[in-house]
């Protein structure tokens, strides 16, 4: 299968550009190269449907310059992977993280993916949201709410409770946020209370252990949740 670019019957709306359910051998960038050079769009905005595709901030970056030299802009990214929404999002893009994949079951509380627990929905003062694994959040975490994690926790929203990656002892899980302004933050055994002033806008960010201490950067695609 190839990747799939459809012009939207509506000049007004976008392109969609969807990748291939499965990986082969070819790239994303390949995948999508083939695409446009088949059904040649002209011009316009672009929503990437990646599905399960783990797309690090490079090759979004590769893709928006292809799209760029056809007058096609990338708008959106709907993915089903963290680090996928995590690179769009530091790239200032807007993110839909679409229908969580796996064969278990939703809940009333979230969807089991591999170790992967996603809960649709924001936690509000009193709710308390554990994982097992690493824990995706598909809203906000309020003050007098907490998350917790063995693994990473991924919130897709603002993140102002408190929040706690790697409570069995994994100093190397960490904490991602569209808005990072917890009460508090907890990595391990480390703790350390968030930062006070705003975000960059459509900038991602991490906290993460740094020589003992929990550091705040924007966010780097680099880890699987």
């Amino acid at each position: 299968m190839t990747a799939a670019l459809i012009q939207a019957i509506d000049d007004q709306q976008p392109h969609l550009l969807r990748l291939p359910a499965q990986q082969g051998a070819a790239s994303a960038l390949e995948e999508v190269r083939y695409a446009l050079g088949s059904q040649r769009p002209q011009g316009g905005t672009v929503v990437l449907q990646a599905g399960s595709w783990p797309l690090r901030l490079p090759e979004l970056r590769q893709l928006q310059d292809l799209l760029s030299a056809l007058q096609l802009e990338l708008v959106r990214v709907s993915s089903r992977h963290p680090e996928t929404l995590v690179a769009a999002a530091a790239l200032g893009l807007d993110t839909d993280p679409g229908a969580p994949p796996g064969p278990a079951p939703a809940t009333a509380t979230g969807a089991a993916v591999s170790d992967l627990l996603v809960h649709r929905g924001t936690l509000r003062s009193g709710d308390h949201l554990q994982a097992e694994g690493s824990v995706l959040l598909l809203g906000d975490l309020n003050p007098g709410a907490r998350i917790s994690a063995a693994g990473n926790v991924l919130v897709w929203g603002r993140l102002r409770g408190i929040a706690h990656a790697g409570v069995a002892g994994d100093r190397d899980a960490r904490i991602v946020a569209l808005q990072l302004r917890p009460l508090q933050l907890r990595i391990a055994d480390v703790v350390a209370r968030g930062p006070e002033g705003l975000p960059p806008p459509g900038l991602a960010e991490q906290a993460l252990l740094v020589q003992g201490e929990i550091r705040i950067d924007p966010a780097t695609p680099d880890f699987s949740g």
